[in-house]
């Protein structure tokens, strides 16, 4: 949901809520946050990139630059090589990650897969813990993980649906 006033950049910029919201076209958007599954699933895909992810860096709730107008705050962010200089993202990291909450409407949640993959993000993983479910999604479209495994298109990173969802 936006408030209904435009926001300065430097106040948001200036300000932190919490949860964060996301900055689009001059108004504060609401993040979908807070459940258990949704927490479970951001913590895990997070511990496992972080223990497992060689040659990257992982980070929670991290704000993205996609545009000069637009902030986007990913659920787990990562980035090749190391931790990125500055307060927020303003390269195209690798991957970004969004757990979808029980609240999240389609129209919104691709329209923050459109900003991510625009922006040069090479794949969002999208995770539904309620199903069990994840979806890859990049330049060349999208694709459910039937094989239980999200990957960036390099291949040189992987994370198993067992780690996110490890009871059946």
């Amino acid at each position: 949901m936006s408030t209904a006033a435009l926001v300065p950049l430097s106040d948001y910029l200036g300000h932190t809520t919490h949860p964060d919201c996301e900055y689009v076209d001059g108004r504060l958007v609401e993040r979908n946050v807070g459940e258990i599954s949704h927490g479970d699933a951001q913590g895990r895909t997070y511990a496992f990139i972080l223990l497992n992810g060689r040659g990257f860096w992982t980070g929670v709730e991290i704000r993205v630059q996609v545009r000069p107008d637009r902030y986007r705050v990913p659920d787990v962010v990562v980035v090749r090589g190391g931790r990125p200089d500055g307060r927020v993202i303003t390269s195209p990291p690798e991957v970004a990650v969004e757990v979808l909450s029980p609240d999240d409407r389609a129209v919104d949640v691709q329209d923050k897969i459109d900003d991510y993959l625009q922006f040069g993000i090479v794949a969002v993983w999208l995770i539904d813990p309620e199903r069990k479910r994840a979806w890859i999604h990049t330049k060349e479209g999208a694709r459910e993980a039937l094989d239980r495994v999200l990957r960036n298109p390099a291949g040189d990173l992987e994370v198993p649906l067992s780690a996110v969802f490890p009871n059946p």
